[in-house]
């Protein structure tokens, strides 16, 4: 005979933890998203510190400053529709699902801006031998960040996120999708004070690459 207690609901936060999503990758993915804001931070010594094979030049200089921009408008233009739930770091902090800007035509909007922009550094310094080594280090890095995240998104959208991971590629993108977007607009200037942190981060090692230009 079966009880008549009412049975717990899970909530969503209930649904996901990194104990139940047991694999390695999405444990690293998640300790990559916690420490993300720092592990840049290496290739950028390196881009700054290195001179051997250096293409000189102005096409460096101008190919990178391009990409950079194109980067960085895209990282804009997600954080217009995401908004601040972008820079949280914890795991339980979760907004609504994204479908619409820049989410309707690829997965990872913010990430793929990142890519860009690191690329664009690395081309403006004219080591283009190293763009191989920090492609490696994003598909590592952002690689195992992604699947945590589809982890975690899946299992608190369930069928939602499913049919809109179908639509949409993670990484290349493509046509807009055909689902109904969330009206999500945030106000431009909430945009620039969150996306502040990455500026400062492009000026300063755009800035310490100019130096390094001037010495050498």
């Amino acid at each position: 005979m079966s009880s008549s207690a009412p049975q717990p609901v899970a909530t969503p936060a209930a649904l996901y933890t990194p104990t139940q999503a047991a694999p390695l990758l999405v444990r690293i993915g998640a300790w990559a998203f916690r420490q993300r804001s720092w592990l840049p931070v290496p290739l950028g010594l390196a881009v700054i510190a290195l001179q051997t094979g250096k293409v000189e030049g102005p096409w460096p200089v101008i190919i990178g400053i391009s990409t950079i921009i194109v980067g960085e408008l895209m990282r804009l233009w997600a954080v217009r529709h995401i908004g601040t739930i972008s820079r949280t770091r914890t795991s339980t902090r979760q907004g609504p699902l994204i479908t619409s800007g820049p989410f309707r035509i690829v997965r990872n909007p913010l990430y793929l801006g990142n890519w860009m922009i690191w690329s664009g550094l690395v081309i403006a310094s004219g080591l283009v031998w190293m763009l191989p080594i920090a492609w490696a280090v994003f598909a590592l890095q952002y690689g195992t960040m992604v699947i945590w995240e589809e982890a975690r998104l899946r299992s608190m959208f369930g069928r939602q996120y499913d049919r809109y991971a179908r639509c949409v590629s993670r990484w290349v993108p493509g046509r807009p999708n055909e689902l109904s977007p969330l009206p999500t607009r945030h106000p431009w200037p909430d945009v620039a004070f969150s996306e502040r942190g990455t500026v400062m981060a492009i000026a300063l090692v755009a800035s310490l690459l100019a130096v390094k230009s001037l010495l050498t």
